[in-house]
């Protein structure tokens, strides 16, 4: 019986055969590697990602696809909202140090799934995901740039990203109304031991107002706090490199959490 996509679900299936081709050689799966696919749908990706590894866990929101994907022995399905699932908890139950995550992640979730996955990084070797281009551009975005934002900074922390392939529209059914793109996401080895909670708060501030002066939004944050560092508010929240939020973040008088 054929699936029908559901719009509430955000589905559009990978169809084309030459993408799906490049995705699995981007990825490179080796047999034995504890990997773990996000929205698996019709197994476009589950298949040759399976046939290389062995064995695949798969976490898929819709109970119809999650019945189907059970008929395969060799995936260990959990039929959950990844947004829920506990990725720590999944590599204990693959025997796993790191695991390797991949997916066609749903377009109008997928900033949230990425923030998730955040809290789990240290659980992760790396990610592969397909998403809207629009959304990869901002994650990957230099400073200066209009796609250069708080998607930029905090995953630029903790990840270094690199957008690995082009697909277009035509590549789905149903085919969205926005380009695609896989990213590639590598955890830093040694990120900088910054309060996440803290350096979200500077990053949102700093971007509530883009167009203004930084003087007008986190230089009055920092007023607030008694900051007596040295921090040019004389740009606007995009010309400030990820690096110098990183910094800001860890002056002591913040990270101490002398802060309202």
């Amino acid at each position: 019986m054929k699936h029908i996509p559901r719009k509430r679900f955000g589905q559009h299936f990978l169809a084309d055969q030459s993408v799906i081709d490049a995705i699995v050689r981007a990825i490179d799966p080796r047999p034995g590697q504890a990997m773990v696919e996000i929205g698996p749908g019709l197994a476009a990706l589950t298949q040759p990602l399976v046939e290389r590894l062995g064995k695949l866990a798969v976490v898929e929101l819709d109970r119809d696809l999650a019945a189907r994907l059970r008929e395969h022995p060799q995936l260990a399905v959990t039929q959950a909202d990844v947004l829920k699932v506990d990725f720590a908890e999944l590599a204990r139950g693959l025997a796993a140090a790191k695991l390797r995550v991949v997916g066609n992640l749903p377009y109008n979730i997928s900033t949230p799934i990425l923030f998730h996955l955040l809290a789990f990084v240290e659980h992760i070797a790396d990610q592969h995901f397909m998403l809207q281009k629009e959304v990869i551009d901002r994650m990957v975005a230099q400073p200066a740039t209009g796609d250069y934002g708080r998607l930029s900074v905090m995953l630029q922390w903790r990840y270094a990203m690199e957008n690995v392939l082009f697909v277009p529209p035509e590549s789905f059914d149903p085919p969205p109304r926005v380009d695609s793109a896989v990213v590639r996401m590598v955890p830093h080895a040694h990120p900088a031991p910054v309060d996440e909670q803290l350096l979200s708060e500077i990053v949102q501030v700093a971007f509530s107002q883009r167009r203004k002066i930084l003087r007008h939004t986190l230089g009055k944050w920092l007023e607030q706090r008694n900051f007596a560092g040295a921090f040019d508010v004389q740009r606007r929240a995009e010309e400030v490199p990820v690096e110098e939020y990183i910094a800001l973040a860890l002056t002591p008088a913040l990270s101490r959490g002398e802060r309202d």
